[in-house]
């Protein structure tokens, strides 16, 4: 029980994603732009990197921020993970937010209270 509390602290993302989708690529993170654009659902997407100590920080918070506003959906995007279209990401984290296919919004760097208020502000 021990080994899994543990996964979960150090990856929240690991047991179950709930509101979370993880860009596993840039194929994967274009497909995933081509549904944003073509849906009415808001989203955010959260550029981050396993190296920035920062974002590590963030995702915890990232992922249960998803759970709680359900009506948006959150992906996150690791810059390495997807370099041909992440090119133009200066800053981790980044965040974007989308309605009705476009992008309205962005946040850079940590704050949760900060990336809750926009959130709500969102959805």
């Amino acid at each position: 029980m021990e080994q899994n509390d543990k996964e979960h602290k150090e990856n929240p993302c690991s047991t179950q994603p709930g509101n979370l989708v993880i860009a596993t690529g840039d194929d994967n993170l274009k497909d995933i732009f081509h549904q944003i654009s073509t849906s009415k659902t808001p989203a955010v997407i959260n550029y981050g990197a396993t190296w920035c100590g920062v974002c590590s920080q963030m995702l915890p918070a990232f992922y249960e921020l998803s759970n709680k506003f359900s009506k948006l959906s959150f992906v996150y995007a690791d810059i390495d993970a997807c370099p041909e279209t992440t090119l133009n990401i200066r800053y981790t984290p980044t965040f974007h937010f989308y309605r009705d296919g476009e992008r309205v919004d962005e946040m850079f760097g940590a704050g949760e209270e900060r990336l809750h208020d926009r959130l709500w502000l969102h959805s």
